[in-house]
């Protein structure tokens, strides 16, 4: 089974819980295991939502944000699109070395490509694909420990 899905959202902080949830559950209605897998696509969803709205649309009521989402049962993939010009994502400083421990930005594409699959950007760096993949079949001696 294969469901597809398409959200639009205003550039509003407050829509992302709601996305997020929907998503969430249409992905347990196709069958996309991911109960191990919940936070990192909780994480990841919310961390790109809020970089197209905050960064990307740079707050304006007026842009939007779109989500495109397609669910299997073993895996998600999820678009989020923004209407702003776009970034290198390969200017992003690495946030986790010294120098940079303390300046703000990059925290959240860092997750976003910690906690997912697969992570790619368009050339005009305003639109993020994320991939999540479900569970493996644990092997029946992990299943007994």
């Amino acid at each position: 089974m294969q469901a597809k899905f398409v959200l639009e959202l205003p550039s509003d902080p407050r829509a992302i819980e709601r996305a997020v949830e929907y998503l969430l559950d249409r992905s347990r209605e196709v069958g996309f295991a991911c109960d191990r897998r919940r936070l990192n696509f909780q994480v990841g969803v919310t961390e790109a939502l809020a970089n197209a709205m905050l960064y990307g649309n740079g707050r304006d009521p007026r842009k939007r944000v779109r989500v495109e989402a397609c669910i299997t049962r073993e895996s998600v993939t999820v678009c989020v699109t923004d209407e702003g010009r776009g970034f290198d994502p390969s200017a992003i400083p690495d946030p986790t070395l010294p120098a940079n421990v303390v300046r703000p930005g990059g925290r959240g594409i860092f997750l976003i490509r910690k906690l997912m699959d697969r992570v790619e950007f368009n050339e005009k760096g305003n639109s993020i694909t994320m991939v999540l993949h479900g569970e493996a079949p644990r092997r029946e001696e992990e299943q007994h420990a």
